[in-house]
C-alpha cells in the first residue's frame, strides 16, 4: 500500500493566504471596541414574540452577532449584564419639535429669545430625549436652529438623538406655520418661500428648494389649519391640490420624504393624493381618508400625546391664547377616538408624539396611549423601531437588533408586553455602540 504523499500548504490554492489571515486576525481586532450585551429578554423589532437568553455582540458601533445564550467574550471584550431587563432597538419618534416646549410664555419667545438662546436651551431637550431611549427623531419644523442642533450632535459637540429635520415647515399665507400670524400691523410682515410661506405652485417649488439649501432632510407641510397657531381655523384645507402636488414633486427631486400636518378631511385627501408619505395628527379623519391612505400606503403618525396635553392645558386659564382654547378642547377629544378607528380599519401606523407640544423626555407615554387604543404592545414598539426606520428610509440599518445594523439599543426593566408603562422607564441607552451615561 503506497504511503500518502505529504503535501506542502503551498500546493493548496489559497491555503497560504488563509493561514496568513488566521495568524493576522488577532492583530485586526486591535483597536476595535467589542461589547457583549447579555439580554434576559430581547425585542428585536421584527419577531412576533419576546426572545429570551440572547447575547448581542457590538463591534465599533455595529451589531456583529446575535447569539443564543450568554456568550463569554474573547480577550478584551466587555460584558454588559442586562439579564434582568428587556432589550430592544433604539426608539424612533417621527414627530418632535426639538427647539422648544409648550408654556404660557411660548408666544412671547419669538420676540424675547435670540437663536443662540433657543439653541442653548434645546441642548437640554436633546439630552432628555436621548436618555428617554429615543436615539432617532424627526423634527417637523422650527426656526432653523434644528439644523444646527442636528449638526452639533453629529459632530459630537452635544448629546442627543440622531435628528432628521424639516428645518422650517411650509405653510400658506396666513395659514398654520405662517410666522407672521398674530402680530400687530407694526410687527407683521409678508413672509415668503424663504420663510416657508407660499401662494401658488411656483412658490411651492421655491420653498422646497429653500429648505434644501438650508440643510433640511425632509419636508413638512401644514395641509390644514392647526390647533396652536394664532388663527381661528384649526381644520380647513390650506393648500390647493396643485400646490401640494408641486411640493411633493419638488421634494422627490431632492430626495426628501414628506409629512403633512392635517386635522380636517379635505386637507388630508389632497395631501394623500399628492403622494405625501405621512399624515400627522389626522384628528378628524373619516373612512374615505382611511381607505385612501391604505390604497396609497400613506402612514398615519397619530401624536396622541399632543392631543391629550393640549386638551388638558386648555382647561388652565391663561395657558393658551383665547383663540386657541376651543380648538385644543375639540381636537384633544377627537384624536384618540379617530386613531382607534383608523387602526382597526388597517391604516398603516408609525410612531410620533409631537413632543415639544408635550414635554421632552415624556415621548414614551405615547406607547401607553397606543395600547389603550387597542394596539398590541409588540406592534406599538415595532411602530417606533422597524416601521419608523422604514419611514425614514433607514430600514436597512436602523430599527432592528440584527447583524449589520447600527448599534442603537435600549433596555427597560420588566417586560413591556406585560406592562407597557415600563417603556417610560428606560435605564440603558446605547447609541452607535456608545453607552450613554
Amino acid at each position: 500500500m503506497a504511503l500518502a504523499k505529504r503535501r506542502d500548504v503551498n500546493t493548496f490554492p489559497g491555503m497560504k493566504a488563509l493561514l496568513t489571515l488566521l495568524l493576522l486576525f488577532p492583530l485586526l481586532l486591535i483597536g476595535q471596541e467589542v461589547t457583549y450585551l447579555h439580554c434576559g429578554r430581547l425585542i428585536n423589532g421584527e419577531s412576533d414574540e419576546v426572545l429570551t437568553g440572547k447575547t448581542v455582540v457590538v463591534t465599533d458601533g455595529t451589531i456583529t452577532a446575535v447569539e443564543d445564550g450568554y456568550t463569554q467574550p474573547a480577550e478584551g471584550g466587555e460584558v454588559i449584564d442586562l439579564r434582568d431587563r428587556t432589550v430592544m432597538p433604539g426608539l424612533i419618534d417621527l414627530h418632535v419639535h426639538i427647539e422648544g416646549e409648550s408654556s404660557p410664555n411660548r408666544y412671547l419667545e419669538s420676540f424675547t429669545l435670540d437663536p443662540a438662546d433657543v439653541a442653548l436651551r434645546a441642548t437640554g431637550y436633546c439630552e432628555k430625549t436621548l436618555k428617554a431611549g429615543f436615539t432617532t427623531v424627526r423634527d417637523l419644523g422650527g426656526s432653523g436652529v434644528n439644523v444646527s442642533l442636528r449638526n452639533a450632535i453629529n459632530r459630537g459637540y452635544i448629546q442627543g438623538p440622531r435628528i432628521y429635520t424639516a428645518e422650517k415647515a411650509i405653510g400658506t399665507t396666513g395659514g398654520h406655520a405662517d410666522p407672521s400670524n398674530g402680530r400687530n400691523r407694526e410687527l407683521a410682515y409678508d413672509a415668503g418661500p424663504a420663510e416657508g410661506v407660499i401662494s401658488g405652485p411656483e412658490e411651492a417649488y421655491d420653498a422646497v428648494r429653500h429648505r434644501y439649501q438650508n440643510g433640511a432632510d425632509c419636508i413638512k407641510v401644514t395641509a390644514t389649519g392647526g390647533v396652536l397657531s394664532v388663527a381661528k381655523d384649526g381644520s380647513g384645507p390650506q393648500f390647493t391640490q396643485e400646490e401640494l402636488n408641486a411640493i411633493v414633486a419638488a421634494a422627490k427631486d431632492y430626495g426628501m420624504t414628506t409629512a403633512a400636518h392635517a386635522h380636517g378631511t379635505e386637507g388630508m385627501k389632497r395631501a394623500v393624493i399628492a403622494g405625501i408619505n405621512t399624515i400627522e395628527h389626522g384628528s378628524l379623519m373619516d373612512e374615505e381618508v382611511m381607505d385612501l391612505m391604505i390604497e396609497h400606503g400613506t402612514y398615519y403618525v397619530p401624536t396622541l400625546s399632543a392631543g391629550k396635553f393640549v386638551a388638558e392645558k386648555a382647561k388652565v386659564e391663561g395657558y393658551f391664547p383665547a383663540i386657541i382654547v376651543p380648538k385644543a378642547l375639540n381636537i384633544g377629544r377627537e384624536l384618540q377616538a379617530t386613531f382607534k378607528r383608523a387602526y382597526a380599519r388597517g391604516v398603516p401606523i408609525a410612531f410620533g408624539t409631537d413632543t415639544g407640544v408635550s414635554p421632552h423626555g415624556d415621548n414614551a407615554r405615547e406607547f401607553i396611549y397606543l395600547v389603550e387604543a387597542g394596539v398590541p404592545a409588540l406592534e406599538a414598539i415595532r411602530s417606533a423601531t422597524a416601521t419608523a426606520a422604514g419611514v425614514l428610509g433607514r430600514g436597512d440599518d436602523l430599527g432592528r437588533i440584527r447583524t449589520g445594523y447600527v448599534a442603537d439599543i435600549v433596555a427597560v426593566p420588566g417586560n413591556p408586553v406585560d406592562d407597557i408603562a415600563t417603556m417610560t422607564e428606560v435605564n440603558f441607552v446605547m447609541k452607535e455602540g456608545k453607552v450613554i451615561d
